[in-house]
């Protein structure tokens, strides 16, 4: 198996504050043991900035953060600095968030999201103002998730991700599975059925995967489960 794993509701609960989301206790050290077992062929595959995810997950993983644009090989430090967003960009989204008090932009280097956990009546203001500004920078398009609407390049696609991993020579032969809990990873879902694999999807909505748990806890418990 090559395993994919999403980081925000699926490794651990999603919170108003980005920052305040964390493994949990002996979270690194399964994780590090499920990568070991699989001979790391296990990719923490998020939206967050590679060098934010970084501080998160054990350096000695794959991680693709920016929805799988920024690559990491286990043991490698991410850059200091990464692709930016256009300017112009950057300044339009905050012009957007700035008068809806508790909405939060966040720079994922190409990617930029409003994060409006504490505004969530603005999600619909937001995302058609996201859409009209989006529309005039060529490459971008928007994507929503869960009280978050973000603006990414086309190639930070987590399906495209998936495609780009099961391609490199220490993934080939492998059998692709990938869990996550919101939108943005039902690209990667279809990535790995395409490829004759699985998905799982964590918690309630639709979704092309097979397969669920209910949230991380069982996610956690899955993964020791799989070390017996």
């Amino acid at each position: 198996m090559a395993l994919f794993l999403d980081f925000d509701g699926t490794l651990a609960p999603i919170r108003e504050e980005p920052d305040c989301v964390y493994l949990p206790p002996e979270g690194a050290e399964i994780l590090l043991a499920v990568s070991a077992r699989l001979e790391e062929r296990l990719v923490i595959l998020s939206g967050r900035d590679v060098r934010d995810l970084t501080r998160r997950v054990p350096q000695e993983l794959w991680r693709a953060g920016g929805h799988g644009a920024q690559i990491c090989a286990p043991g490698t430090a991410p850059s200091d600095v990464l692709t930016a967003a256009p300017p112009e960009l950057v300044q339009r989204l905050q012009q957007i968030a700035s008068p809806y008090p508790g909405v939060v932009m966040e720079r994922k280097g190409e990617v930029l999201a409003l994060h409006y956990r504490g505004a969530a009546e603005a999600g619909p203001q937001l995302k058609a103002q996201m859409s009209a500004a989006v529309a005039g920078f060529r490459g971008y398009s928007l994507q929503t998730g869960k009280m978050v609407i973000e603006a990414r390049p086309d190639h930070a696609d987590k399906g495209k991700s998936v495609a780009a991993f099961m391609r490199r020579r220490e993934f080939s032969g492998r059998v692709p599975l990938m869990i996550g809990d919101d939108t943005t990873d039902e690209a990667a879902m279809q990535a790995c059925l395409q490829a004759g694999g699985a998905a799982i999807k964590v918690g309630a909505g639709a979704s092309v995967a097979p397969f669920r748990l209910d949230g991380p806890e069982d996610v956690w418990n899955w993964l020791r489960e799989g070390l017996n």
